[in-house]
């Protein structure tokens, strides 16, 4: 049994950092972990010849932008097909099923079948109650798919954010290597304890990267191998230029749609660079808890985290009181 799942099966009331409870559930792995296994479409021939030869000669990089939205609200999820690590070729007017999965749910959900547009992309509309969800969408011509989640939250749900590339992993090139399926990124020293705790308290995780959106896949790879939580992931879905990215402008405006679109109380941000230092002051997070790991450690009135997470985790993270949600 994983972390999630024992952590879960307790069925523990977590104190809130005011030491009150609250009626707000917590984040529900639990649905979603153990989600029943997918009896999805049968598969049928791709519409297009070109579509055959792509899927025959080169892997698919498919993946689904999670989404978090606010109780109440609907959401669009956008799922994005293409093959080849190089090319990234486009999976252009073919057939997507769809699914849904997650909190107060017995079975998957079937949301229909969708083509994809010219630019190898679906867009599905989905209205949930507050819980966790996950979504995954399936190729029919070939039955690859793509796994996201939907997250949707009552106002003020705490929560953590981190950067990836550099804060969780030793530098901000090891990416590289996990995308090319050459090596595998190596984590900070008690890195995943840091981020375990804070799920174990009942904080909303997030992770903001300036990947990009097609490095979505090999992320979750990599999430998978080092036993790391899974969600909410949120890649660079504008950079179609990585050798121009607007990584802070990003990085800012999206913690601007989490906190004042979704209400989210993100009360401790990680980064490791001048670009996360700035998008999160830009953003109106609180420099005394923004933590920086690497050279940029303090900069700029930040709070230090020097070599790895050992002494962070145990002098910080440890005596983080829980966030104050219910678990179902």
């Amino acid at each position: 049994m994983n972390k999630a799942l024992s952590l879960v099966a307790c069925g523990v009331l977590a104190t809130s950092l005011s030491g009150t409870s609250s009626a707000e559930y917590c984040p529900d792995y639990n649905s979603v972990v153990n989600s029943p296994s997918l009896a999805g479409p049968s598969q049928k021939s791709f519409r297009h010849w070109g579509s055959r030869w792509l899927s025959s000669f080169h892997r698919p990089f498919h993946m689904v932008h999670d989404q978090i939205v606010k109780a109440g609200t609907s959401t669009t999820v956008i799922g994005k097909f293409d093959y080849s690590s190089i090319y990234h070729k486009d999976l252009e007017d073919e057939d997507i099923h769809v699914y849904i999965y997650g909190s107060g749910m017995t079975n998957w959900e079937y949301l229909g079948e969708y083509r994809t547009n010219g630019d190898g992309k679906i867009y599905v509309d989905v209205n949930k109650p507050e819980g966790d969800y996950q979504i995954r969408m399936v190729v029919e011509g070939d039955l690859s798919e793509a796994t996201g989640y939907l997250t949707v939250v009552q106002p003020g749900r705490k929560a953590v954010l981190f950067d990836i590339d550099g804060t969780l992993t030793l530098n901000d090139f090891e990416a590289v290597g996990d995308y090319l399926g050459i090596d595998t990124a190596q984590m900070h020293a008690y890195a995943s304890e840091v981020v375990w705790d804070y799920v174990e308290k009942g904080y909303q995780i997030i992770y903001l990267t300036g990947r990009q959106y097609w490095m979505a896949k090999t992320t979750r790879q990599w999430f998978n191998s080092k036993g790391l939580f899974q969600w909410h992931l949120r890649t660079d879905s504008n950079a179609e230029n990585p050798l121009s990215p607007q990584t802070q402008a990003y990085k800012t405006d999206y913690i601007r749609y989490l906190l004042n679109d979704v209400n989210l109380d993100i009360v401790r941000a990680y980064g490791n660079a001048d670009t996360d230092i700035a998008a999160y002051a830009d953003a109106g997070l609180p420099k005394s808890e923004t933590y920086i790991i690497g050279p940029e450690a303090g900069h700029d009135g930040t709070q230090p985290i020097d070599g790895d997470y050992s002494y962070h985790y145990s002098t910080i993270v440890m005596d983080t009181p829980a966030s104050g949600c219910t678990w179902r």
